[in-house]
């Protein structure tokens, strides 16, 4: 089995995100979060970010709500790039780590608000878009 985590089986076309080259340079410049999403409100990297913050900080629904709309907002970008609704999401390809990271959030949050069927869904929908993100994630790449 191990030998097929990770793999298109289904043959659906990976959607990559394009680069969010100014988001990033700011990040990597020190800009917080906050000021990142004030900027670009449709970066789910920086939703995300923001998630993990109030996370960190006891502030599950603030973190929550940062989840969610970093998890929107991803939506949008993926059907954008011609994702239909399905199919791979590789954590292999950093632009799409700010959606994953999202995703991984808003479960993350949920589980602790007890919404378990909210819980069920994104994470069914984290191991549909790669089987490695989570792993990833909470290992701290």
């Amino acid at each position: 089995m191990s030998d097929i985590m990770g793999r298109n089986l289904l043959g659906i076309p990976e959607t990559l995100l394009p680069v969010e080259e100014e988001v990033i340079a700011r990040l990597a410049a020190g800009d917080e979060p906050v000021d990142v999403v004030a900027s670009f409100p449709a970066s789910s990297l920086g939703w995300a970010l923001l998630a993990n913050e109030a996370y960190e900080e006891g502030r599950t629904v603030e973190s929550y709500a940062y989840a969610r709309v970093g998890y929107h907002r991803g939506l949008d970008a993926l059907r954008k790039a011609g994702w239909r609704g399905q199919g791979p999401v590789p954590w292999r390809h950093e632009a799409n780590r700010g959606f994953l990271r999202a995703l991984y959030a808003l479960q993350r949050a949920a589980a602790v608000l007890g919404e378990s069927e909210e819980v069920e869904r994104i994470g069914k929908f984290l191991n549909e878009s790669d089987p490695l993100a989570a792993a990833a994630i909470a290992a701290g790449e």
